[in-house]
């Protein structure tokens, strides 16, 4: 439940992170409403997660599934750059949170 808990955790820190992306688009108060829930319910679930999965591995995996979704979200939807070396290390990114999982 503790790995579920931090992926849902990194999911919704590339929705916060997408938010700040997209407030810098429009300036309202839904956006940074979003913004503020996203980070909120992020760290939460961080926090209980944290619990039960050692502190370094829990955080790199939270860091590491934040950037690589906030790095596809600007992909798809932001038209950032699909050059094949930045795939390649994003790949290596999950590579090693895949690696930290298995050694955990």
């Amino acid at each position: 439940m503790a790995w579920v808990t931090l992926i849902f955790a990194g999911l919704f820190e590339a929705f916060g992170v997408t938010m700040m992306n997209e407030l810098h688009v429009r300036r309202n108060w839904q956006t940074v409403g979003l913004l503020i829930l996203g980070f909120c319910f992020s760290l939460m679930l961080l926090g209980y997660s944290l619990r039960f999965i050692p502190m370094g591995t829990g955080y790199a995996i939270w860091t590491g599934i934040g950037v690589v979704g906030g790095t596809l979200i600007g992909m798809m939807f932001y038209d950032e750059s699909r050059d094949w070396k930045r795939l390649v290390f994003i790949a290596l990114i999950l590579a090693s949170a895949l690696g930290l999982k298995i050694i955990s």
